[in-house]
């Protein structure tokens, strides 16, 4: 892990994504569903998951849909990028969503559910616990620091 943006601690399975993703846009902030059909996770619930995708795009005003997920219920549980852009860092912290960056490698070192990763690792969970700047997946019971 290379930085916490957010700190926290949360467990749920993986939601992966190679796309960025424009909050504001491509985000339903009453349903937490993918709403871009040009996006790999169209049609997607972002609940509960740890979100895994490379950075955020768009407007800043995609922080407040951030805080709109965590209010109405729908936010994912955590989020994992490889770039921490001002507004995804923003609505995390408003959110209080656990948020870290970690390198290209540690990124595709995460498997989960999405359309870049064709089921595999549909089943990963991983806890994230940022006070002891560990990422730990059940799957394979390794560690990323």
């Amino acid at each position: 892990m290379k930085k916490v943006i957010v700190r926290g601690k949360a467990s749920g399975r993986v939601l992966k994504s190679k796309m960025p993703i424009n909050f504001l846009g491509a985000v339903d902030k009453k349903l937490g569903r993918v709403l871009d059909k040009n996006h790999d996770l169209y049609g997607k619930s972002l609940k509960g998951f740890i979100l895994v995708f490379p950075h955020g795009i768009g407007s800043s005003v995609g922080a407040y849909t951030i805080y709109s997920l965590k209010s109405n219920g729908v936010a994912p549980a955590a989020m994992i990028c490889t770039k921490a852009d001002l507004t995804v860092a923003t609505g995390c912290a408003l959110a209080d969503i656990p948020m870290v960056v970690v390198s290209e490698d540690e990124f595709e070192s995460v498997k989960g559910a999405g359309a870049n990763v064709e089921g595999e690792g549909e089943d990963e969970v991983i806890t994230l616990d940022t006070d002891k700047l560990k990422i730990i997946t059940s799957t394979n019971n390794s560690t990323v620091s």
